[in-house]
């Protein structure tokens, strides 16, 4: 494996996000603070507790969960779609540096940024509300998990767009909706059984169940069928990927 190539396109993806800090890290990590006011104070107010746990604290994993499937999502889509765009992929593409890492060079950067805004929006969320983490490693292994997973979704969405249209277009339509609708601000145990059936059809109530058992033991569904669903879905990312270099799709072109 070529580590210089990986090394030089993941420091020039990181050097981007330092060149453009206030959109990067500050604007999702303020966005992210105006739901703690929003949510935890206004609406915390009239529902004191969710199982055991006072709502402000209950909504610190789903909070941190949205901006990291956004920002994975985003950071990935427009790191690969901008070489597209700007012609600069057919030198990548022609470079000795293989398609694994590429793609380990991409994601990972994508993957360290969201990563990076969400453990700030942990830390930021000490300021508003006490909450605990009953089970940290698991924590990190979620964390680090959802992130690599979302930044290979957002990297299949820059191949795939053609125009940057299209690429906020998953994010803001389809990633964003599901995320709302995932139990992040609330547990599914509190819809009618109808919509907790539902529910279980869209995979990030899996990703907030997971994360939010390794802060205080709670899950509307079973750790060990979160932990699953989370690698399936990592696994369909990667085979998607796999093939898109092997058949060229929107790259030979």
């Amino acid at each position: 494996m070529n580590l210089h190539a990986i090394r030089a396109i993941y420091a020039f993806e990181m050097a981007r996000t330092r060149r453009t800090l206030l959109q990067s890290i500050v604007s999702p990590v303020i966005s992210t603070s105006l739901y703690f006011v929003v949510f935890g104070a206004a609406i915390g107010s009239r529902i004191p507790e969710v199982e055991g746990v006072s709502y402000g604290a209950f909504i610190v994993p789903g909070l941190i969960m949205l901006s990291l499937l956004t920002q994975s999502t985003s950071n990935a889509s427009f790191g690969i779609y901008f070489p597209r765009f700007a012609g600069t992929i057919y030198e990548l593409l022609s470079a000795p540096v293989s398609y694994l890492e590429i793609v380990v060079s991409y994601v990972g950067a994508a993957a360290t940024k969201a990563i990076i805004v969400g453990l700030i929006i942990l830390a930021t969320a000490g300021f508003f509300v006490p909450f605990q983490i009953a089970h940290p490693v698991w924590m990190v292994a979620f964390l680090v998990l959802t992130a690599v997973t979302f930044s290979l979704v957002g990297f299949i969405i820059g191949i795939w767009a053609d125009n940057f249209e299209k690429l906020q277009l998953v994010p803001l339509l389809i990633v964003t909706p599901l995320t709302f609708l995932g139990g992040s601000f609330y547990s599914i145990d509190m819809l009618p059984p109808f919509w907790q059936t539902v529910s279980l059809f869209n995979p990030v109530v899996y990703l907030v169940s997971g994360f939010r058992w390794s802060f205080y033991g709670l899950a509307d569904v079973s750790v060990g069928v979160s932990l699953a669903m989370t690698l399936a879905f990592l696994g369909v990312s990667l085979a998607v990927v796999a093939w898109i270099f092997r058949t060229g799709y929107r790259l030979k072109a």
